[in-house]
């Protein structure tokens, strides 16, 4: 599981740092290297999507840490 975590939270901070540079530059890099709207880009960014959908669960764990 804490595989699992640590590929989701990474997949995660990729999809924040696409979008910064999306924000800052108006360049979305995932287009510029694989195109846009091909298959593989939208395989990108579902599991983009679904890492981020999966992170939420982490603010559950977050009292039984400490």
């Amino acid at each position: 599981m804490k595989t699992l975590n640590c590929i989701c939270l990474t997949l995660t901070i990729i999809g924040a740092i696409v979008w910064g540079i999306i924000g800052l530059f108006s360049y979305n890099i995932v287009d510029g290297i694989f195109g846009s709207g091909t298959a593989f880009s939208r395989i990108i960014y579902t599991l983009v999507g679904v890492a981020g959908l999966y992170t939420i669960s982490f603010y559950w764990f977050l009292d039984r840490d400490q």
